[in-house]
């Protein structure tokens, strides 16, 4: 397939298009030098919001897209009219684009469970109602419409799929406020003190980077007649305590547990150190995974460090 990737120099994008060598990627990333030189991959290095960037990756049509690009939470909120011009506004005229090109291309979109928004219910299902608090979680639910109206109207084979906390991100400005799931791997690893702004108690739902691009090469290949409504589904993550987290991790890496202090936020951890019980039935169905358990999950990580 020849397949469109946004935001292809990122965390997950980045490895995503390493694993899809067997097809014809390009690949559009605003920041120059973080696209991997590979034999199968055309690279675009611009603005995902200027035409001329989207005109050059669509000249040749394309089979599907994988659109990963997107202004995240905390820095959606520090800078709202960026993050409508890119996560909607651009995002729209990728979704034209992509229609125009291609012969009912696929289009993979990487949503969020912030479309849920907080405080979430007791348990967590595919029933749940799209009530999202942060202009990052509402960006995301209104694509997922748009998306789902444009498949039923059959100009495209949509997939929105909501992750969770994918981990272990570099460590650097990420503009997440869930950045700390991230970062304690690395001090753990390198035997370096670091205090967790939720409590030992807290609850998250994490994926590995591996196990998520698994997820999203498996969205390119899925039977498409086998989805059904609403075209949107919150993909399976591992449900873990930060205690067990923070054993594991330093079980692992042969570093004493104890390096973790724990110093709650209160608004932190209501937000990430609060999560239920997650079923998620309809991704399970069309052969969604996670992690299998922490020991998995923290062994992704690692090997991935």
């Amino acid at each position: 397939m020849r397949i469109v990737v946004t935001g292809a120099g990122g965390f997950v994008g980045s490895r995503l298009i390493e694993r899809l060598s067997d097809h014809d990627i390009v690949a559009i990333e605003h920041m120059p030098g973080r696209i991997p030189k590979l034999d199968h991959v055309t690279a675009i290095v611009g603005d995902l919001c200027d035409a001329e960037v989207r005109d050059a990756a669509f000249s040749a049509g394309c089979d599907a897209v994988v659109h990963l690009a997107t202004v995240p939470g905390g820095a959606a909120e520090q800078d709202p009219a960026l993050a409508w011009k890119v996560n909607i506004e651009a995002t729209m005229a990728l979704v034209d684009a992509a229609v125009s090109s291609g012969q009912c291309p696929r289009f993979v979109f990487a949503s969020s469970i912030a479309v849920f928004g907080d405080p979430l219910p007791s348990v967590d299902d595919d029933s749940m109602p799209l009530t999202p608090r942060l202009l990052y979680g509402a960006h995301k639910a209104m694509t997922e419409q748009w998306l789902a109206t444009l498949t039923r109207r059959g100009a495209m084979e949509s997939l929105s799929l909501r992750l969770s906390g994918v981990v272990a991100r570099p460590l650097g400005p990420s503009g997440m406020k869930s950045a700390f799931l991230s970062e304690v791997f690395h001090a753990i690893r390198a035997g370096e003190p670091y205090a967790m702004p939720v409590s030992p108690g807290a609850t998250s739902w994490l994926t590995s980077r591996e196990r998520a691009v698994d997820n999203f090469i498996h969205a390119l290949e899925l039977e498409y007649s086998t989805v059904g409504e609403p075209f949107a589904m919150t993909l399976p993550a591992l449900r873990v305590t930060i205690a067990d987290l923070v054993a594991e991790i330093a079980g692992q890496s042969g570093t004493a547990p104890d390096v973790v202090s724990y110093e709650p936020d209160e608004a932190i951890e209501s937000v990430f150190g609060s999560y239920p019980p997650l079923e998620t039935a309809l991704a399970d169905s069309l052969g969604f995974r996670n992690d299998g358990d922490v020991a998995g999950l923290v062994t992704n990580v690692l090997t991935s460090l």
